[in-house]
């Protein structure tokens, strides 16, 4: 009889235990730990983090962290930290955010367009992934890989096609500067190497000329007929004449740094640089901008015409008046030069 009530008791108190330690087990896994009142919150783990760094991001959005650590350690996830960008969701228990943040790295839109260079395109570009801009500038202007892919530095901005992509966030510089060269050969399908050709253009002279033309102009209607005054130009041998060329040599220079030239002057023509479309004839040696796809589908689909010339259209900024002749093209440019003065602007 009392061997059996030791027995009971011992049985009693077994159930107590299991019963604590499930309440304990509930409490830590299964209990909503969640602090925020959005749907959802996001971490970003960087590369080599420590789950010190994990716990300095997660510790404002849980309710105990305390919980929360005992459980990790318990699921050995701290010592077995993953990069990326993860979520957190409103309500969800200690091993929902674990599994989540362990194994559910979540990517990003990238996205990016109009930058005048590389170092402008890598500043962008940072602020959307792990990897900084310095770095980025660094392997973007790699002279190995450049020469490799048959790029210079000059032609190097052709290799970004503007476009939003799905990255994840703790991808390198190296990661995303071969991803976007996969994306340049994916962009140049065979219907547009045949375009190319068609007008006697490489895919580098297309995107020189497509930065050019979007310089002209950012009407997508408009870029074709431009394209095709610019065609005309090359194949007559007439020097392209392209202010967008005039202003790029200029900034080149230490007198223009942190200056915007709004209107060309004569002595803007005298810069002494590859890229002065009047002083050289043909095409500069490289981009002056990132172009738009559309700029770039302007020149491979070009506007069939005479036009030789354009100038700015004062009544409808933005866009341009087209002419076949050389004293039709002062005429408007003379309209144009008088809307400049009337604005005041000189320089």
């Amino acid at each position: 009889m009392y061997f059996k009530k030791i027995l009971v008791a011992i049985a009693l108190i077994g159930l107590i235990i299991a019963g604590l330690f499930a309440n304990y087990i509930y409490g830590v896994m299964l209990v909503d730990n969640t602090a925020f009142n959005n749907e959802q919150a996001y971490i970003y783990v960087p590369t080599n983090a420590t789950y010190a760094d994990v716990r300095e991001q997660l510790k404002p959005l849980l309710k105990d962290i305390e919980k929360f650590d005992a459980l990790a350690k318990q699921k050995k996830y701290i010592s077995n930290i993953k990069a990326g960008r993860f979520i957190v969701k409103k309500g969800m228990n200690n091993n929902d955010i674990i599994n989540s943040i362990r194994s559910n790295n979540i990517p990003i839109k990238l996205a990016f367009n109009n930058q005048p260079n590389l170092t402008a395109l890598a500043g962008r570009v940072s602020m959307q992934i792990e990897a900084d801009s310095l770095t980025l500038v660094d392997v973007m202007n790699d002279e190995a890989f450049l020469e490799k892919n048959s790029f210079t530095k000059a032609t190097a901005l052709g290799m970004y096609i503007p476009n939003s992509y799905e990255f994840f966030w703790n991808t390198s510089a190296i990661e995303f500067r071969d991803r976007m060269l996969k994306e340049y050969n994916r962009f140049w399908t065979d219907s547009r190497k045949a375009k190319a050709k068609a007008i006697g253009l490489t895919q580098k002279d297309v995107m020189t000329l497509a930065s050019i033309v979007h310089e002209e102009s950012k009407q997508a209607e408009e870029q074709p007929r431009i394209a095709g005054v610019y065609l005309n130009r090359l194949r007559i041998g007439m020097p392209l004449q392209a202010d967008p060329t005039l202003k790029f040599a200029a900034y080149q220079l230490p007198k223009y740094k942190n200056t915007v030239i709004k209107r060309v002057l004569n002595i803007h023509k005298d810069i002494n640089s590859p890229y002065n479309t009047y002083m050289y004839g043909g095409l500069p040696p490289g981009l002056i901008a990132m172009p738009d796809i559309s700029a770039i589908d302007a020149v491979l689909n070009p506007e069939a015409h005479k036009y030789l010339y354009f100038a700015a259209d004062a009544k409808r900024l933005g866009y341009h008046n087209f002419a076949k002749t050389l004293s039709q093209h002062n005429a408007n440019a003379r309209d144009y030069q008088r809307y400049l003065s009337s604005q005041g602007i000189n320089k």
